[in-house]
């Protein structure tokens, strides 16, 4: 395969014998260093020729230094305030000024003449307020825009002559100055020839520029164009149609360049791939299917890709130039940013400025980000951003000082203690902002690996601009604005690769195939919606307005990838071509329309779609078999006592229950922010027993539950202060909850007086939150397990003794309602098997009397309407068996043995439930 670049060479060098004065000029910088190897491949010695970008010509030509768009978009402020008299604040300036800019450059590029486009701009929006009766309303945000309109030129007129006073420039403004200064440029250099190689779509001033050379003799244009789509109504040749019956030149010079290398026999394949990453995976496949990578390109239409693609790459891929930028907001360092700029967002968010306290989440996030973390690791067991964290979930602090941090950096080095202690300082000032980030910068930079030091460098250099930005112009006032204009500048700014561009895989975008000739090609994300790109343009010039002025649309778009993706293919002897086949909410799953044309200009191609292959197996259910270690812990476990919840646990889930019982395994502790069910429940379980404990072995009074009523708020509020420690109930859900737990006291309170207002009734306190325990036999096992439990309270109503469970959650009568006790393992029952085994506990503490009757159930606080629920052994719903009997408790208690000998038989494993409801 013969290149666009070499053939070009070739023809130069028949003519040109000498390179000393002659400058060619191409697309892109990445065409620049291949022509320079394509050149020394074909001459053996001599001067070679300047090679420049068409970017560095034009600055030449117009005599004026390009800027870049965060100084310009500060130096438009300062002309933008110059001109309002209520200007916007920079935050909001910048959200519209970046789009403004856009439209400048783009007018400038295509020489329109201003005054006329903004007129024409203006009348619009004055045809649109305009109504026969002048009864048009307008809102706010109308008017505002309508002004803005009318506004236009100005700003535009004083920040172009501001340009051109400075000699600085956006593209646009050194396009037209250019166009300007080319005759004088042109007779200062007679004595240099200029060729202009691999162009195609031309914005008006290139074209004014490459026409006034070309006139002049001292210049020659190659275009790589092939004779298919040149010499038919094809999109990818329609702007060398233009150039041909347009340009002066070509009325008397025929275009020679014109190839015919698209026809030729090739290997073409069309590729379906569900979901992008099966289409990254396939084309690591197509790649590890090749000898070598000396003469690929692997072009990803959605340049979003390239973090899934660098991880997708086969281990034979030793080589890989990046030719596109790795996006700044993926880069592992933005997290760390944005999470300083979190602690101070958040901070002035949740009013704890004053106090200079930050919100526990966003300290976690800081000290846990990887670079961060390193720094704190003191030895292979210790890290001080995990003991941090530990001690604020102990202490549930919802909010840390800059203290209880410091207190922690006490063990690391003078070095790294001062710059983090710095991040937490009082916020002072924007500039001193940034030199913290900047200081974290050089800190970090001593401990990382080459990619991140890449990573800091980039932001190094960003802040440092902001930083001169802002000492110099001083438009960001709070850190909101530097967060937001942060935000926006990470989102179009990207991070370059360097790498050897003539060695290994060539990883590009499809602007950077440009001039570029690969024999194997494998292009991906080939939809409609990304090659072409999709219709939408960020502008504040209309479509209509776009046309008349003869502005670049979507449709010149579409034609410049048509362009570039057939110029792709025309030389190209091995070609895979991948396309999303899925659809989503944005519509994508189609092939794109160049593909479809492809197809019917060809009768070589494979089709085929393609999808993970996917290996189906049996679910297998967590399954641990009972070693001699488990059922040791399980002994251990028996002698120390089993709770009736630790069986229902094992119940519902044995899995769960090994976790906790065997591994001892507690769950995370965490910052409690929100106040959790049970901190409230064991706060109700509190406050009541703390009320009822000096009524132990007396009879209830209606005066004492009036005495209890008064203490309740203060012993709520008490209790809370204990068990949610650090935590602010005065405000949001917690006040709520506070108030739902004070109200559950109340009312059960107010009906326990309900109660005592009747005479009859005579209730009597035997106790309250009193442990029980008792050890049981059960046969096949050789020796005996203790069952323990706390019962919440036990009382004597009218001579029945009454076995009380606290409920905090919704608890009805049928969770209670037991008429088989082999059932009594389904989830539906398990605070019935709780209820019955304090009942058994209680008999046996205190050898019960069976003569007397026996109750036991729960008393729901969100059911306390229906009272104390009770046991219920009868089907009859009219005749119900609230009496627990020996006969009902020793048939129970056979279902708790046939279930502990199931727990420590060691043949039967631990396995999880297939089922589990939550």
């Amino acid at each position: 395969m013969q290149s666009f670049i070499s053939e070009t060479l070739d023809t130069i060098l028949q003519n040109t014998k000498s390179f000393e004065n002659v400058v060619f000029v191409l697309p892109s910088q990445r065409a620049g260093v291949f022509v320079k190897e394509t050149f020394k491949k074909k001459i053996s010695a001599g001067f070679l020729p300047e090679i420049i970008n068409v970017g560095d010509f034009v600055e030449e030509v117009s005599e004026m230094k390009k800027i870049d768009a965060v100084q310009l978009l500060f130096h438009f402020y300062t002309i933008y305030k110059e001109q309002e008299e209520n200007p916007d604040s920079f935050d909001v300036f910048s959200s519209w000024a970046f789009t403004v800019l856009q439209d400048f450059n783009e007018i400038d590029q295509h020489l329109i003449n201003t005054r006329e486009i903004f007129v024409y701009l203006r009348d619009i929006h004055r045809l649109r307020k305009w109504s026969v009766k002048g009864e048009f309303k307008e809102t706010e945000l109308m008017k505002d825009h309508f002004s803005f309109m009318e506004k236009m030129n100005k700003y535009y007129d004083a920040f172009y002559e501001f340009l051109i006073k400075n000699n600085i420039g956006y593209q646009g403004v050194l396009y037209r100055e250019a166009t300007k200064k080319t005759t004088e440029f042109i007779g200062k250099n007679q004595h240099k020839k200029y060729f202009f190689i691999g162009f195609n779509a031309l914005n008006a001033a290139e074209e004014l520029l490459f026409e006034q050379f070309l006139l002049n003799g001292n210049a020659e244009a190659y275009w790589d164009i092939d004779r298919t789509f040149y010499e038919s109504q094809h999109q990818a040749g329609s702007f060398l149609r233009k150039y041909k019956t347009r340009w002066k030149y070509y009325q008397k010079h025929p275009i020679q360049t014109i190839k015919e290398c698209f026809s030729e026999k090739k290997h073409i394949e069309v590729i379906g791939a569900s979901k992008n990453i099966t289409q990254i995976k396939y084309a690591g496949e197509i790649l590890a299917k090749l000898p070598n990578y000396n003469n690929t390109a692997l072009v990803l239409a959605d340049e979003t890709l390239l973090p899934i693609t660098l991880n997708s790459l086969p281990a034979t891929v030793n080589a890989v130039n990046i030719t596109m930028g790795y996006p700044l907001k993926d880069v592992p360092t933005t997290s760390l940013v944005f999470a300083i700029f979190h602690l101070f967002i958040n901070q002035e968010k949740l009013e704890k400025k004053k106090e200079n306290l930050f919100y526990h989440k966003d300290v976690i996030r800081l000290v846990k980000d990887t670079t961060i973390y390193r720094l704190l690791q003191i030895d292979e067991q210790t890290n001080i951003a995990d003991t941090l964290s530990e001690a604020i979930a102990k202490e549930n602090n919802t909010f840390v000082s800059q203290e209880e941090i410091v207190t922690f950096l006490s063990v690391v080095s003078e070095e790294i203690k001062k710059t983090i202690t710095t991040i937490f300082n009082p916020l002072v000032s924007i500039s001193e902002f940034l030199n913290r980030i900047i200081e974290l910068i050089n800190l970090l930079k001593e401990n990382t690996n080459e990619l991140e030091k890449e990573y800091l460098f980039r932001f190094y250099t960003a802040f440092t601009q902001l930083q001169n930005l802002h000492n110099e112009f001083g438009y960001v006032q709070d850190l909101k604005t530097l967060h937001q204009f942060f935000r926006q500048l990470i989102q179009s700014e990207s991070l370059s690769f360097q790498g050897e561009p003539l060695q290994g895989l060539q990883l590009m975008g499809v602007l950077e195939t440009r001039v570029l000739d690969f024999e194997n090609v494998i292009i991906t994300s080939v939809n409609e919606g990304v090659l072409p790109a999709n219709q939408q343009q960020n502008t504040f010039i209309p479509f209509d307005v776009k046309i008349e002025f003869g502005l670049p649309t979507y449709r010149e778009k579409d034609a410049l990838f048509s362009y570039h993706f057939f110029r792709l293919l025309q030389r190209a002897k091995n070609i895979y071509i991948l396309y999303n086949t899925e659809h989503d909410v944005f519509g994508s799953g189609e092939k794109s329309r160049f593909v479809t044309q492809l197809e019917m200009m060809r009768d070589d191609i494979t089709e085929k779609i393609v999808s993970p292959k996917v290996v189906t197996s049996p679910v297998q259910l967590k399954e641990i078999q009972k070693d001699e270690k488990v059922l040791e812990r399980l002994q251990e476990l028996a002698q120390k006592g089993i709770s009736p919840s630790a069986l229902t646990n094992y119940l519902y889930n044995p899995i769960a229950f090994y976790k906790q019982k065997i591994l001892k395994i507690n769950e995370l502790e965490d910052v409690e922010e929100t106040v959790a069910a049970n901190t409230m429940g064991t706060v109700v379980h509190d406050t009541l027993e703390e009320l009822y404990k000096p009524f132990e072995g007396k009879f209830l009074q209606l005066g004492d539950v009036e005495d209890m009523q008064n203490k309740t708020k203060e012993l709520v509020t008490f209790y809370f202060s204990k068990h949610f420690k650090n935590g602010d109930l005065s405000t949001g859900k917690n006040r709520l909850i506070f108030e739902v737990a004070n109200r559950f006291v109340e009312n059960f309170l107010t009906k326990e007086k309900q109660l005592l207002k009747d005479e009859n009734n005579q209730l009597k306190i035997i106790a309250t939150e009193q442990e029980l325990s008792s050890e049981i036999r059960v046969e096949g096992i050789d020796f005996p397990i203790k069952i323990k439990g706390i019962v919440d309270r036990i009382d004597e109503l009218n001579g029945v003794t009454r076995i009380i469970d606290y409920k905090t959650g919704m608890v009805d009568s049928t969770n209670l309602k037991v008429i088989d006790f082999e059932v009594i393992r389904d989830l539906k029952y398990h605070k019935a098997i709780q209820v019955m085994l304090y009942a058994f506990l209680y008999t046996q503490h205190t050898q019960f009397n069976f003569e007397k009757s026996l109750e036991a159930g729960i008393i729901s606080f969100k059911n306390l309407k229906s009272g104390f629920l009770q046991m219920n052994f009868s089907s009859n719903y009219r005749k119900p068996d609230n009496a627990i009997t020996q006969e009902k408790l020793e048939e129970f208690m056979a279902e708790i043995k046939i279930l502990l000998t199931e727990l420590y038989n060691p043949t039967i494993s631990f396995v999880e439930p297939a089922d589990l409801p939550y």
